[in-house]
């Protein structure tokens, strides 16, 4: 029987006054009247607000923020002014103190609530987040991504989207992402509307601009400046009108280095596509990060996966090293490798190391990565990790098994960093079926992160330590670092 709007005990529109007592998982406050949940976005733990509702349900609601009566001890004014309507940033009005504890709070509460993991475990194996040195941390991001778009009186906008929807907020200056970028983002858009090069329209597939892709390397100052177009190849090399015009507006804004295209002509929410050419410059750019005392130079390309936080990267890739507690005898797996960004490191310590990759360019910069850097005894392949199969034998390694990789060595370590979805479960059962002694687990979400955790343990594996890191300030998102010890039998 379908709901009425009788079992709810408000309707849309009503006015309430609530305290805010937690939040949720994508940051909304959440309050209660008379034991009815409401969930307000832009609301922070301890604030006392007016709220409108908006979707009422039976048991709960989703209401609309109208004003902060009584503001919490930890809210604070946020560093950008579209702070509210942007989907970017879902913390900025919290302190960041405030910030790490409800991302460690976040952490603990998957662990026990998905993960099945006793309190008083939990509570003897979590570390405390390692958050940034800042006050309150701005321009940190090596990389953004800015839709492009029109507005509704037809005007050409880039911006990123407001939550939930791909409406486009115009912003013209990131305060989470490098400086340099409002310039660069200028120059596109003003060559865009000299010249009436259409901007993307997912609704009907048209346009040309679909985003503008910018990339940092904060160590070398090294910009790559990537433009996503919604068409084929070209036979002359030119994909924009005036295209030398622009790359001489871009070339002025600063140190960029990179200027390329990015092909995508696919009616996805999928940002880039297979095909991209360099149209003026280097096809890379390059950064370095620095563990446990040694550097290691990346080169980047604009598909390439490369942690957004180069600080904090540091803190994570040190911590991962410290548990993977190399003797330099060891095989080790490093699969969703990017561009070899752990796999260097863990080769500096360890016997061998083969890299797992699906995208091929990130695979071609990693084996540059390990040339450029001396680095001999890591291998790179491109495939999926959940192909991975295991067959022991003598000869190393083989991928030419119906496209799927073959091991044919049986890692001592594995470390896994895997995207937001977290592991395929055939992943887990190759990597529990390999049985090496630890598994070091790298991830940006922490209910995938304690689901698969939960497998790996019922499949005979000990959850010995976690820290949580703080890669995204200002936003929901937060890594962890995890040690996985195979039990003895």
């Amino acid at each position: 029987m379908s709901k009425k709007k009788s079992d709810t005990p408000y309707k849309k529109g009503d006015i309430l006054t609530t305290d805010i007592i937690d939040m949720g998982i994508n940051g909304e406050g959440i309050g209660k009247v008379e034991g009815y949940t409401l969930f307000i976005k832009d609301a922070v733990i301890g604030d006392r607000v007016r709220v409108s509702i908006m979707k009422p349900e039976r048991n709960y609601a989703y209401a609309h923020l109208d004003e902060v009566i009584v503001p919490s001890k930890d809210r604070v004014t946020p560093v950008c002014p579209v702070a509210r309507a942007c989907g970017g940033c879902q913390l900025q009005a919290l302190s960041y103190p405030a910030q790490l504890k409800f991302k460690q709070e976040k952490v603990r509460n998957a662990l026990i609530r998905i993960g099945g993991f006793s309190e008083d475990h939990i509570d003897s194996i979590l570390k405390p987040i390692m958050g940034m040195d800042e006050t309150l941390p701005t321009r940190y991001r090596n990389k953004a991504q800015f839709p492009a778009g029109r507005d509704k009186e037809g005007r050409i906008i880039t911006g990123f989207y407001a939550g939930h929807s791909h409406n486009i907020i115009p912003v013209d200056d990131c305060m989470i992402s490098a400086p340099e970028y409002s310039g660069i983002v200028k120059a596109i858009e003003g060559h865009m509307r000299n010249y009436d090069i259409s901007p993307y329209d997912e609704a009907h597939g048209t346009g040309l601009v679909r985003h503008i892709l910018i990339r940092k390397g904060f160590k070398t100052g090294e910009i790559m400046v990537c433009l996503i177009l919604n068409r084929g190849e070209s036979r002359d090399g030119n994909y924009l009108t005036s295209q030398n015009e622009l790359i001489e507006k871009l070339r002025e804004t600063g140190n960029v280095t990179s200027v390329s295209v990015n092909l995508n002509r696919a009616n996805t929410n999928v940002i880039m596509g297979d095909v991209t050419h360099t149209i003026w410059g280097e096809d890379v750019i390059h950064d370095s990060i620095e563990v446990v005392g040694r550097s290691i130079t990346y080169r980047i390309s604009p598909r390439s996966f490369y942690q957004v936080n180069p600080a904090q990267t540091d803190r994570l890739y040190s911590k991962a090293m410290e548990y993977a507690s190399l003797t330099g005898n060891e095989t080790v797996w490093d699969l969703y490798c990017g561009t070899g960004t752990i796999s260097l490191f863990l080769a500096t310590a360890a016997a061998k190391v083969y890299g797992v990759e699906i995208i091929p360019e990130a695979i071609e910069d990693a084996k540059h990565n390990a040339e450029d850097n001396g680095i001999d005894n890591a291998t790179f392949l491109v495939g999926k990790a959940e192909d991975i199969v295991i067959r022991p034998s003598d000869s190393g390694i083989d991928n030419e098994d119906n496209g799927r990789i073959v091991m044919n060595e049986r890692p001592d370590v594995v470390v896994v960093d895997p995207p937001r979805k977290g592991c395929d479960p055939a992943l887990i059962e190759t990597i529990t079926e390999s049985s090496p002694e630890r598994v070091v687990y790298v991830s940006c979400d922490p209910a995938t992160l304690a689901r698969d955790l939960k497998i790996m343990c019922e499949a005979g594996y000990e959850l010995k330590e976690a820290t949580p890191c703080d890669l995204f300030p200002h936003t929901v998102h937060c890594e962890c670092a995890v040690l996985l010890q195979k039990q003895e039998s």
